[in-house]
This record gives structure tokens, C-alpha cells and sequence, in this order.
């Protein structure tokens, strides 16, 4: 079992930067892919960003530019540097961790960004 915990949500403006960061403990595989997704209201959840424990990266187009993944293999940790914040960027920021034979999901943490 694996469980993933999430920080560093919060309040902040437009144009401001917040820091996501998820921890994952339990039995992990060396081989996984950790990354972000997040919900708004009344919308599906949609990807934000992965990486791939050798580090190749996937981001949505909507983050491109703005957002960096990056992760900490020897912590199991993956972090979410969120720059020039948009309203539109509000939701609530899951984690998940695939590797083979499970899908895991943290219990996700609320960004709010004000206009």
C-alpha cells in the first residue's frame, strides 16, 4: 500500500507563486510516475503535470511555461512550483503515484487565486 500526503495549498493573488509538494511512503517501486492533477468545480479532473522517476516530464498546455514539476526520488517526494498564478488555476491539486500494479491518489489540497 502506498499513501501520499500533500502540502502547501492555500489563498493566494493573481500573479503569485505557490509551492505544492507530496510525500509518498509505503511500498514503492524504484520505477513510477508521480504528478499533479487537479479539479475546479463542476469540471472533470484534468492533468497538470508528471515525471517519470528517470525524469521525462508531461505538462498541460495550460501550465506550460508557468508550472515546473520536479521530484526528490530518495525523499518519494514531487513538487509543484506554480508561478504567475492565474484564477483559472483554481481547483483542488491532487497527487498520484502509478507504478505497476497500483494507481494512488492523494487527498488533495485546495489552491485558491484571487482576481
Amino acid at each position: 500500500q502506498v499513501q501520499l500526503v500533500e502540502s502547501g495549498g492555500g489563498w493566494v493573488q493573481a500573479g503569485e507563486s505557490l509551492r505544492l509538494s507530496c510525500a509518498a511512503s509505503g511500498s514503492i517501486f524504484s520505477l513510477n510516475t508521480m504528478g499533479w492533477y487537479r479539479q475546479a468545480p463542476g469540471k472533470q479532473r484534468e492533468l497538470v503535470a508528471t515525471m517519470a522517476s528517470g525524469g521525462s516530464t508531461n505538462y498541460a498546455n495550460s501550465v506550460t511555461g508557468r508550472f515546473t514539476i520536479s521530484r526528490d526520488n530518495a525523499k518519494n517526494t514531487v513538487y509543484l512550483q506554480m508561478n504567475s498564478l492565474k484564477p483559472e488555476d483554481t481547483a483542488v491539486y491532487y497527487c498520484r503515484l502509478q507504478q505497476l500494479l497500483g494507481d494512488y491518489w492523494g487527498q488533495g489540497t485546495q489552491v485558491t487565486v484571487s482576481s
